[in-house]
């Protein structure tokens, strides 16, 4: 068994996983410079890889090696993404209408983050609905800070894909070119 072979499977394999689930997160964010440029680096490494393996079948282990480094490798691609938090998140805070006396949106607004509120009817009454526009950065300040003032608001959140109008075009713009 070459240990050094093995640990050249994983490595490689390792490496291409991670810029491949680096790349797919960087393509479904619309960084249409980067995103191309990280993909030409992954498929290189991607065919070094594979002729690795597929010219050393007769060692089932380096099929093991080469599938741990993938695994791996998503793993690792995905924290660094996470690490990276590319993006803007759009958070929906329901909160029980007696809290307009605590000023949220206020305290929100002073902390940089983009709110639109408005009222709505829910099954136990009036409810305060609170749209926050953030970077994905800061998304767990956020829910901190939103449970904090109100722990009982129910609250979702997603990416948009599209951000146009308001204060916060203009920073996004910035981020984005």
């Amino acid at each position: 068994m070459d240990i050094k072979m093995l640990v050249t499977i994983f490595v490689v394999n390792f490496s291409y996983i991670t810029l491949n689930t680096i790349r797919f997160m960087l393509t479904m964010k619309g960084y249409r410079l980067i995103a191309p440029l990280v993909s030409m680096a992954e498929i290189t490494i991607y065919v070094l890889g594979l002729s690795m393996v597929l010219n050393r079948l007769d060692n089932p282990i380096n099929l093991v090696v080469y599938a741990l480094g993938y695994a791996v490798g998503i793993s690792v691609g995905i924290k660094i993404e996470d690490y990276l938090a590319l993006g803007y998140i759009m958070v929906t805070a329901i909160l029980p209408s007696s809290t307009e006396q605590l000023n949220l949106p206020e305290i929100l607004r002073e902390h940089g983050y983009g709110v639109t509120q408005s009222f709505g009817a829910g099954r136990e009454g009036e409810r305060m609905i609170l749209e926050i526009l953030s970077p994905r950065k800061n998304e767990r300040s956020l829910y901190k800070l939103i449970n904090e003032k109100e722990p009982r608001a129910f609250i979702i959140s997603y990416e948009p894909k599209f951000i146009s109008g308001g204060f916060w075009t203009k920073k996004v713009r910035k981020r984005n070119n």
